[in-house]
């Protein structure tokens, strides 16, 4: 397959981890960057051996087929409508949109124009959670009736440069880690049809501990600590905690685990594509350590070789917006509970994504996917 051009905008924290990744697949490459900060763009172009641009030299660029787009998530539907208006691909870092609304009229508008859009987190792609699949597929657990998704920290101004975005809107643990668990979720138990949840926040203001800003302050503009329960059309019930407000626990980090009327599957750390798989059932003996079925450890920006596919071929995409859009559901409507002290019921379609072949990405390259 000859692979796809792929120009990114943003050029924050999070590119380097698409940029060091790239050249591990073979169904795109990452030609050019942009940010309006252009002395950022200029310096990982240079890092990395590509072109740095202005953003609107970028989107007319003809040779650019898919833009990756790591901005600010305040600004992720804005940059998403402007690429697809631009007649490109565009393939978004979560959250997918920062509103349902926003989501729903980005997917009306790739339908309309023929294009893809996706969005991460792609980590679901991985040898873990795809092991984790395979588990529940052979039945080794039985019947999933429940899960519990539990991520908590004492906020990324402790560890992050400019943890300004987390706490402004489109941010918030439940925005910004909830997508891994609820993806993670999604493709082991199918599509969520309602969900109640209740939310907190401990302050208004963060004090910034990590450099180069140590001592300044956040305002918190969002929710930092929310907990929700995510009723599955399965019959699966999942409950979801994520926290910016905890100092310490004594639970594993992250606590994430699924219970079947046969055993139990400790899953993988949905924000990595790699870890340990244990099941423990009537038929073993304690944990048993369940070996990989799939091959991918390799990192973020597999989801980019994803749509790829899906531009080239009939092959499924995975990490679509039908998907994102799902999952965006999913969290705001535990937001929206709190608020309206009721269920929310969920009206996004949304399929549960099929499981990928044990070799992907390596030797994928048509709509043949056995």
């Amino acid at each position: 397959m000859h692979p796809v051009n792929v120009g990114i905008v943003g050029c924050g924290t999070i590119c380097d981890a698409y940029l060091s990744n790239a050249t591990q697949f073979d169904q795109y490459r990452i030609t050019t960057c942009a940010d309006i900060d252009r002395d950022r763009a200029e310096s990982k172009a240079a890092e990395y051996g590509i072109e740095a641009v202005e953003v609107p030299e970028l989107l007319d660029d003809p040779a650019i087929d898919i833009v990756l787009n790591l901005t600010p998530p305040t600004v992720h539907a804005e940059v998403c409508t402007e690429v697809l208006e631009a007649e490109k691909h565009v393939y978004t870092e979560k959250p997918f949109a920062t509103t349902v609304a926003d989501a729903d009229a980005i997917r009306e508008l790739a339908a309309d124009r023929g294009l893809f859009v996706g969005s991460a987190p792609d980590t679901f792609l991985g040898a873990g959670l795809q092991t984790c699949r395979t588990v529940i597929d052979e039945g080794r657990i039985g019947r999933p009736v429940g899960a519990t998704a539990i991520w908590t920290s004492s906020g990324h101004e402790t560890w992050h440069p400019n943890p300004d975005l987390y706490y402004q809107e489109g941010g918030g643990p439940l925005f910004d880690m909830g997508p891994y668990y609820v993806t993670a979720l999604v493709f082991l138990l199918g599509p969520a049809r309602r969900v109640a949840g209740s939310i907190g926040r401990a302050s208004d203001k963060r004090t910034i501990t990590s450099e180069p800003r140590h001592g300044e302050t956040v305002d918190v503009e969002v929710p930092t600590h929310e907990a929700g329960v995510v009723d599955f059309e399965s019959g699966a019930i999942a409950n979801v905690l994520t926290s910016f407000d905890v100092q310490d626990s004594t639970l594993p980090a992250p606590a994430f685990e699924l219970y079947g009327t046969d055993g139990t599957l400790r899953l993988t750390n949905p924000n990595n594509f790699d870890g340990t798989v244990q099941v423990s059932s009537r038929k073993t003996d304690g944990w048993e350590d369940i070996p990989y079925t799939h091959e991918y450890t390799g990192g973020r920006g597999v989801g980019v070789a994803d749509m790829a596919l899906a531009i080239r071929s009939d092959w499924d995409h995975r990490t679509s917006g039908e998907l994102a859009e799902h999952v965006l559901e999913v969290l705001s409507g535990i937001r929206s509970s709190s608020t309206e002290s009721e269920y929310v019921a969920l009206e996004a379609d949304c399929d549960q994504p099929a499981a990928l072949p044990r070799t992907f990405p390596d030797g994928i390259d048509s709509s043949n996917e056995d």
